[in-house]
């Protein structure tokens, strides 16, 4: 391996590191979250925006921050909006009022959402098309699937000991990120052309897209009624834009556009089944924290696993086959859960079902993430980062919130979950659907390469 591989590789794993971080944070206060209200007396509105203000910012400023990255300089994006990132989550674990506390979990949101297209546009600028993008983008999805049930886990874990502790573990990590980086990711001019920024449009679709997942969120009408007139402002703006933020013609693709819908389907099932299963867990089979935690390990475990063979099927059968095929399994292993009841055994009944669960994940998110980047110029790159990233945050407060209203229809509890674990396979066999038919004209790799990544490449 040449000093230039080396460096490769350790830029690779650093920005791995730090999207892991941003999706770790989407679920690492959940299971922690009774016992910050009991500490600190909060009330559940604002328990539940600990949860919400992190997802809905980081949803809305998503696009701005892809765009940001290609213009202003990616390297000096990632590093300034992990710093930010780190500060915030260390205000969080010393300050025990409620609302400033859900400030700093906003703050770490905005952060993240100009933090992760800024590390995934990094890692397709620096491997070029082909083999090795692909293994990097292998790493980069293991690092942004795996980061949502760790925070599960570790929240599980940490919690027994201190919620606070909740809040401290990002710092470490990300001070290290922030050491390490500047020596491997080679420093560089903004990205883009010099061009005028287009203040207009990144106005009404960053307030489009925080009204939009706000309203998904919190079940608001006029917050989705506003976010529809403010994003048809934005492209109406964008057309007669000459350099506008978010060129229409990256819309008009065909595999970027099925690549995305995938995503956000894909999101809308495997976040959606989260939320339903974590409390189905806790409710009905009267599982704590830690017992959560630990369930969930096996399908952290498949996923890890599979995302690292993920590669070999990419380059035998294609992003389109290999997608499709993840997003079915993933839609099995959700409708397993249809056999839970009132005391369902953990190895005969939940094991099988969260194994087959993470098989698909593992395989169906590296490929979406691969089509999604594919077959772009450099300059577009962020761009394409966030497009996708914000389709999965779109997603989840799409599933998280009809899986809500899903779960109070039936007249008995365990219906209800049985009603939203079907929902959410079905939201899994759209998204195989749109990407088997999607992506038919997707950029295959190299059919005797794989995909994805061995010992030292960690994907992103």
């Amino acid at each position: 391996m040449t000093r230039s591989d080396r460096r490769a590789t350790a830029a690779l794993v650093l920005l791995c590191a730090a999207v892991f971080l941003d999706s770790m944070d989407l679920s690492l206060t959940a299971v922690a979250l009774p016992a910050i209200g009991a500490d600190l007396a909060l009330p559940e509105g604002t328990l539940q925006w600990l949860m919400s203000g992190y997802a809905v910012a980081y949803g809305g400023f998503l696009l701005l921050g892809g765009r940001l990255a290609d213009l202003l300089g990616r390297r000096r994006m990632f590093l300034a909006s992990l710093a930010v990132f780190a500060a915030a989550s260390l205000a969080g674990g010393l300050l025990s009022d409620g609302w400033p506390l859900v400030a700093t979990r906003v703050v770490k949101g905005v952060a993240a959402a100009l933090t992760a297209p800024a590390a995934l546009s990094l890692i397709t600028t620096t491997f070029a098309e082909g083999p090795r993008r692909n293994r990097a983008l292998g790493v980069y999805a293991l690092a942004g699937a795996t980061g949502y049930s760790a925070g599960l886990i570790a929240s599980g874990l940490l919690t027994e000991v201190s919620w606070r502790l909740v809040f401290f573990l990002p710092v470490p990590v990300a001070l290290l990120v922030l050491a390490v980086a500047p020596r491997v990711i080679p420093a560089g001019r903004a990205d883009g052309p010099r061009t005028g920024f287009d203040t207009a449009g990144a106005g009404t679709v960053t307030g489009g897209v925080l009204l939009l997942v706000y309203a998904l969120t919190e079940t608001s009408w006029p917050a989705g009624v506003a976010a529809l007139v403010l994003l048809g402002a934005f492209v109406a703006i964008e057309r007669h834009r000459r350099h506008p933020l978010v060129p229409l013609e990256v819309l008009r693709s065909r595999r970027l556009a099925s690549a995305d819908l995938a995503a956000l389907a894909w999101a809308c099932a495997t976040i959606g089944w989260q939320f339903a299963a974590v409390l189905y867990l806790r409710d009905v089979l009267g599982y704590s924290a830690l017992d959560t935690g630990l369930g969930i390990v096996p399908m952290g475990l498949a996923i890890v696993v599979t995302a690292n063979l993920a590669g070999r099927l990419i380059g035998r059968w294609g992003l389109r086959r290999t997608a499709a095929l993840g997003l079915l399994v993933q839609g099995a292993g959700i409708l397993l859960f249809l056999r839970t009841g009132a005391s369902s055994g953990y190895v005969t009944v939940l094991l099988p079902a969260l194994i087959v669960h993470g098989v698909g994940n593992g395989l169906s998110f590296p490929s979406l993430n691969i089509a999604a980047v594919a077959g772009l110029p450099d300059d577009r790159q962020g761009l394409a980062s966030g497009l996708v990233t914000s389709a999965v945050q779109i997603g989840a407060g799409i599933g998280v919130a009809v899986l809500a209203a899903v779960m109070t229809l039936p007249a008995s509890s365990l219906d209800g979950y049985r009603a939203a674990f079907l929902t959410a396979g079905s939201f899994s066999l759209l998204g195989a659907l749109i990407a088997y038919l999607g992506l038919r004209a997707d950029v295959e790799p190299a059919a005797d390469e794989p995909a994805t990544t061995a010992p030292t490449s960690t994907r992103a």
